[in-house]
């Protein structure tokens, strides 16, 4: 008896010795590697780093730069993670070849082939339709997530889910996608018809409390910029992490608000982040991170991607590198009216031969230095496929509009319009003088108007009124540009102060 006694003690305390032991192993802090993108706005091949001012200015980014330094990086750390946060689509012309049914398929392609593991949608995701979407995330191999966009049916239009659960490294990884409240304003009317955005807070916090029994480590992936994405980690518990877009904000090291990391890597594929996690019980215990910068190297080995990169920069460059024109001045954007500005709004104007034109400045996508003009160029500059859109105003609500572009500090670019006012002690403004295409505004006459049917779709904001008649042409503003860019052969352009203030 005194022997079985014995026997039972001594193996039950190595059994409680065995469950210590692994109790200890499994509590251990574990160790993951998030590496995230964010906005790279298809640009799949090498750009000038437009910063460095030597030159020639050294070359920067695309996919093979970024796989080699990803590959690098698995090579050595013991456990990652490779998200995007959104703004795949719009920015160079390979968003408008179809590759496996998607225009734009081939970046995708890309991305399985670098080997993402998750991503988010961004607005720009949306720009060429929610059915050409639909095929992107069929072509990707990787899920997408967004648990806040939904269609007028509560289902989710694009393939994508609310959230998913990863395992690496005995950690469970809880990764909720989110969209910007602000969605109806980043997208096109035509785009955003059908989808309903669920408020993103309200959405989280329903998500965390779904998922945190479950998980040892939460993300939330969004694409809803910097700002946001604070007002969003002080309004929740239980979050850990956000990797985040849509500000192209270059976080060289994570930020934390109230206890939440937040991270994003600016833009245009040109950094990888990389952040470095150490989670015990459920916290994360310890953090580093930064932005690796992703300098071109022509020496890198061939792999069957930059094959595949190669082969469609080919293409691409068949159709969009010849010279079309000669710059004699630098075409600069900036606040209020541009250079830049006055072309494309004149070249609008002239295409559908209306009495006024509107172009929103922030739709000007990139700067252009004098010298050789290519069609690549124009679609860099005009990326999306907005389409010209007529309209009719009276003189009375013409003037209503020159109004509030003056209100909103000038982030519309003009033509037909020559207007001097000036700001009253009150704080009214007051026209000296208007005049359309030379006359003298008549506040009776109907005039026709023309800018993009996405302006149009937000005409309140940018105009303080909705005008009638609109009528949505098949041209796009890309294709009005080019016309003109190849019929001038040579083009100086220049601010006119077509809408100035008299001090």
């Amino acid at each position: 008896m005194k022997t079985s006694t014995w026997w039972f003690t001594r193996i039950t305390l190595q059994v409680i010795i065995i469950l210590t032991s692994l109790t200890a192993l499994f509590c251990q802090p574990k160790t993951i590697t998030i590496l995230h993108t964010n906005d790279i706005h298809a640009s799949f091949i090498p750009h000038e780093a437009f910063w460095v001012k030597e030159n020639p200015k050294p070359l920067v980014g695309g996919f093979n730069e970024l796989s080699f330094i990803v590959d690098s990086l698995r090579r050595v750390k013991s456990s990652t993670l490779l998200l995007d946060a959104g703004d795949v689509m719009t920015g160079n012309p390979i968003t408008e070849y179809a590759y496996k049914g998607a225009e734009g398929g081939a970046l995708f392609e890309m991305m399985n082939r670098i080997g993402y593991e998750l991503w988010t949608l961004g607005n720009h995701d949306f720009d060429i339709s929610v059915a050409n979407l639909r095929k992107l995330t069929n072509v990707a191999k990787f899920p997408t997530i967004s648990a806040n966009i939904l269609d007028t049916l509560n289902q989710f239009p694009v393939n994508n889910k609310e959230y998913i659960i990863i395992e690496k490294n005995g950690l469970k990884i809880g990764i909720i996608g989110i969209m910007s409240d602000d969605f109806y304003n980043l997208v096109n009317q035509n785009s955003s018809a059908g989808i309903k955005i669920l408020p993103s807070i309200e959405t989280v916090k329903r998500l965390i409390t779904l998922l945190n029994p479950q998980t040892d480590l939460l993300i939330a992936l969004t694409h809803q910029g910097v700002d946001e994405d604070s007002i969003l980690a002080m309004n929740v518990q239980g979050l850990d992490l956000i990797v985040g877009g849509h500000s192209h904000t270059r976080l060289r090291h994570p930020k934390r608000v109230n206890g939440v990391l937040i991270v994003q890597t600016g833009s245009n594929c040109e950094s990888l982040g990389v952040l470095d996690l150490k989670v015990e019980r459920h916290h994360v215990i310890s953090y580093d991170g930064n932005l690796v910068q992703l300098w071109y190297n022509a020496a890198r080995p061939k792999t069957e991607l930059s094959a595949f990169i190669d082969s469609m920069k080919f293409v691409i460059d068949q159709d969009y590198s010849k010279v079309i024109a000669t710059l004699k001045t630098d075409w600069k954007r900036g606040h209020g009216e541009s250079g830049i500005g006055n072309f494309i709004a004149d070249a609008q104007r002239e295409a559908v031969n209306a009495d006024v034109s509107f172009m929103n400045s922030s739709g000007i996508r990139k700067d252009l230095t004098a010298g050789q003009i290519t069609k690549k160029d124009i679609f860099e500059i005009l990326p999306f496929r907005n389409l010209l859109t007529t309209f009719q105003v009276t003189g009375g609500q013409l003037r209503t509009m020159i109004d509030t572009i003056i209100k909103n500090h000038g982030n519309v670019q003009t033509s037909g319009i020559r207007c001097e006012w000036q700001k009253k002690e009150s704080g009214r403004i007051e026209f000296l003088k208007i005049l359309v295409n030379g006359k003298p505004l008549q506040e009776s006459k109907t005039y026709t108007g023309v800018a993009s049917d996405y302006m149009m779709g937000e005409s309140e904001k940018y105009f303080g009124l909705k005008p009638s008649k609109l009528t949505v042409l098949d041209q796009t503003v890309f294709s009005a540009i080019e016309t003109k860019v190849r019929a001038m052969k040579e083009i100086s352009s220049e601010i006119e102060y077509r809408i100035k203030e008299v001090k």
